[in-house]
């Protein structure tokens, strides 16, 4: 069946880094969009305004493009035969690790939305960083392919 697709390898990988980018941008925003939420001095108006930003960014542009990327990267490394390959394997771990921030992300939308957040503007400006790092380490991954 991946024999199928080979013809269409540029056009999935470029859908693959179109996804990747609008998930990333998710997973830089939705922590900067809790750190505002998370200020004392949010007004309740404002705190129902922040959790359905909050919302529909990690539905309707996180999670599908999350999806979308994770698709369309199996695909690829399928077509090009790289599962064996160490650099992708430090890149699968770094794309786990994503996966738990995304996930954690979901979760502490869940808290404000219970009113149950205790966490402070200071340690969701700390995890913004997180997927900062990562991505660093995945670009290098791909581009550098260390360990190969």
């Amino acid at each position: 069946m991946i024999d199928l697709l080979v013809p269409y390898y540029l056009w999935i990988k470029a859908l693959h880094v179109v996804s990747v980018i609008a998930w990333m941008a998710g997973l830089f925003y939705l922590p900067r969009l809790f750190v505002y939420h998370s200020q004392p001095q949010t007004t309740a108006a404002s705190q129902a305004i922040f959790l359905v930003m909050e919302d529909k960014l990690y539905r309707l542009i996180m999670q599908p493009a999350m999806i979308f990327s994770l698709t369309t990267g199996g695909m690829l490394a399928t077509m090009i035969g790289t599962w064996s390959m160490p650099w992708l394997h430090i890149k699968l771990l770094s794309i786990f690790l994503l996966l738990v921030f995304h996930f954690s992300l979901r979760k502490w939308y869940f808290e404000f939305e219970r009113g149950e957040n205790n966490r402070t503007q200071r340690f969701y400006r700390m995890i913004n960083e997180v997927p900062t790092v990562l991505l660093i380490v995945i670009v290098i991954s791909v581009i550098v392919k260390p360990f190969s």
